[in-house]
């Protein structure tokens, strides 16, 4: 198929370089490619994908944007990952891939999402994105599961130490604990202040001491 004859449906930048208007190649009716040569002295870390003005798709349809790296791009069967979705309410989306290729993929293809901000380094080969056309349906499931996996790194990420109660507060709860104990002992009455035996208290300091050697968050999670 000649260049003139390829179709154009969307249209790329990446980041601080002119518009891409016209696919590398068009595999088939449905899906679109687009190489991108890595030039070192002009690096990038984003990738706009949008549709171009007067152009719609098909009913019920979206456009599912995929890249490979120049390490897979090369090979028999290159590997695509997926980096999400365009169509009808949303006819253009930034993709960041700053970071990708400056860790090595591994034997499926996989790499990094989370990788540091960084500008494509000094690499050889070509970045290519494929553009297929597929179901709404489709596409939208592809972008719930990727949306899904970043909120799971997400969580592993914030989630923080349980915060321990202060000092004052652990002193309080060692002392409702004690009164809670002695209060049950009969105690003697002197000058009109009743006196609870030292025995009891003794008896409460080794049930006490017994019970944080076997469980020694019971005191944190008093009270709630």
């Amino acid at each position: 198929m000649e260049q003139a004859q390829l179709p154009r449906l969307f249209g790329l930048i990446p980041t601080g370089h002119a518009p891409i208007l016209a696919p590398t190649t068009a595999p088939s009716q449905t899906s679109l490619v687009y190489t991108i040569p890595l030039v070192p002295s002009r690096p990038f870390s984003h990738i706009v994908v949008f549709l171009l003005p007067g152009i719609e798709l098909p009913s019920d349809t979206a456009a599912a944007v995929y890249l490979s790296l120049p390490s897979t791009a090369s090979s028999a069967h290159p590997y695509f990952k997926f980096l999400g979705g365009i169509g009808p309410g949303k006819e253009s989306a930034i993709f960041k891939i700053g970071g990708l290729l400056s860790t090595s993929a591994s034997t499926n293809g996989e790499v990094d999402m989370d990788a540091p901000e960084s500008s494509v380094p000094s690499h050889n080969g070509d970045v290519t994105i494929g553009i297929s056309i597929e179901s709404a349906a489709s596409v939208s499931a592809q972008m719930s599961s990727l949306a899904s996996q970043s909120n799971s790194q997400a969580l592993v990420v914030a989630q923080k130490p349980q915060q321990k109660p202060d000092t004052v507060l652990l002193a309080q709860r060692i002392i409702k604990n004690a009164f809670n104990f002695l209060a049950s002992f009969s105690g003697n009455i002197a000058g009109g202040i009743e006196v609870v035996p030292l025995k009891a208290f003794e008896e409460w300091w080794k049930k006490f001491e017994g019970k944080v050697r076997n469980d020694p968050g019971f005191l944190e999670r008093e009270g709630d």
